[in-house]
């Protein structure tokens, strides 16, 4: 058995659950640690199962209840060290993770926990440092990408690799350009350590995902200029031209940005 659920994702908090009968793995802690223990009841899981927690980035919406997670659970956190130096320079971010429970990892480098192997990669971003990750488990690839700059290699290859896929799908390029935001914020979020439009996810997807494919999640969408239908769509008309069809080829969900969005299986008992 292997399971994924997303407890949040989005600027207000963002935290990533996977699971077997007898491990479980955080990607993030950007949501309260009450809420996630409501939620965690809420669908029936348990917390003994969390064993490890992985960080991707020091910004708050990622990890400003890490360490109070980690220290309530003696759980330990898996980063890199500009990771973890981002947090402990990051005033917001009350509860430090105690060096105890600090791990650091290194890109390209894959680790074992439990159930998982583990392979953190570079992604673009304009935090200290940014990874995606790719985690083999139970014969199958699940692969998570968050706050993506722009499509390097790197990442190409792990899109192809993956059976299982959270990628960004963070603004809607209209909507940005003619909203509210300063002209600062929208070339930051536009450049090439931003944030990834519904256009460019698409193209991605279109372009390096392989027959493996079975399920994507769209991940991070902005609340000020994107809209959940409004990704969903530009996703599965930009996949058209790629003869890729969602529903058919593999299956396309939305991740909600302040709530748990259910539980997926990703592999049967």
């Amino acid at each position: 058995m292997l399971k994924f659920i997303s407890l949040g994702s989005g600027s207000s908090g963002n935290c990533y659950y996977l699971f077997t009968e007898s491990d479980g793995l955080i990607i993030d802690v950007g949501i309260g640690v009450r809420a996630l223990k409501k939620y965690f009841v809420d669908y029936g899981l348990s917390q003994s199962k969390i064993h490890h927690i992985l960080l991707t980035h020091d910004h708050a919406d990622h990890v400003k209840s890490v360490g109070s997670l980690s220290s309530s659970y003696h759980l330990p956190v898996y980063a890199t060290a500009l990771t973890f130096s981002g947090i402990n320079r990051n005033y917001s971010i009350r509860r430090k993770v105690d060096p105890i429970n600090s791990h650091q990892i290194e890109n390209d480098k894959t680790i074992k926990l439990g159930d998982f192997v583990i392979t953190p990669f570079h992604v673009p971003h304009d935090s200290l440092d940014c990874v995606g990750y790719h985690i083999e488990c139970q014969g199958v690839v699940f692969c998570l990408l968050t706050d993506v700059g722009c499509i390097t290699e790197e990442i190409k290859n792990n899109i192809k690799d993956a059976d299982f896929l959270v990628i960004e799908a963070n603004y809607d390029r209209e909507m940005l350009l003619n909203g509210p935001y300063s002209q600062y914020l929208k070339q930051r979020i536009c450049s090439g350590t931003g944030h990834l439009s519904n256009d460019f996810c698409a193209d991605a997807i279109g372009r390096y995902s392989s027959q493996k494919l079975r399920h994507v999640w769209l991940c991070h969408l902005s609340q000020e200029n994107n809209h959940p239908e409004l990704a969903r769509k530009t996703i599965i008309d930009g996949l058209k031209k790629y003869e890729k069809i969602v529903g058919s080829d593999f299956e396309l969900t939305v991740l909600k940005r302040k709530s748990p969005t259910g539980i997926f299986t990703l592999v049967d008992e």
